[in-house]
């Protein structure tokens, strides 16, 4: 059964950098989109980045475009989120999904495997 694994979550100060990485377990990986979302306390799931499935194409929300940089590594199967300019507002659990086709947007129903989460807390 194949799994998301996201790691690279920690507190940072603002301003600062973090790395995400999701890594997939099983073979069935390089076939999909993959996507990055999160959940900040009392509120819903917000869509963040998405790649499609060679790394062809990539999406971002209005609020991280220019700081954050999705990217994907098929040979180790795994996608990161490369954080810059990290502020307060991007606190929350960060989750990477998977999706059920090899492009998709930002649309949470597009994805179909999600990992446990991890942490981001961004102090002012």
């Amino acid at each position: 059964q194949v799994q998301l694994v996201e790691s690279g979550g920690g507190l940072v100060q603002t301003g600062g950098s973090l790395r995400l990485s999701c890594a997939a377990s099983g073979r069935t990986f390089s076939g999909y989109a993959m996507g990055w979302f999160r959940q900040a306390p009392g509120k819903e799931r917000d869509s963040v980045a998405a790649i499609s499935y060679n790394g062809g194409r990539t999406y971002y929300t209005d609020s991280v475009k220019g700081r954050f940089t999705i990217s994907r590594d098929n040979a180790k199967n795994t996608v990161y989120l490369q954080m810059n300019s990290l502020k307060p507002e991007d606190t929350a659990v960060y989750y990477c999904a998977r999706a059920g086709t090899m492009i998709a947007g930002m649309d949470a129903r597009e994805y179909n495997l999600w990992g446990q989460g991890t942490q981001v807390t961004v102090s002012s």
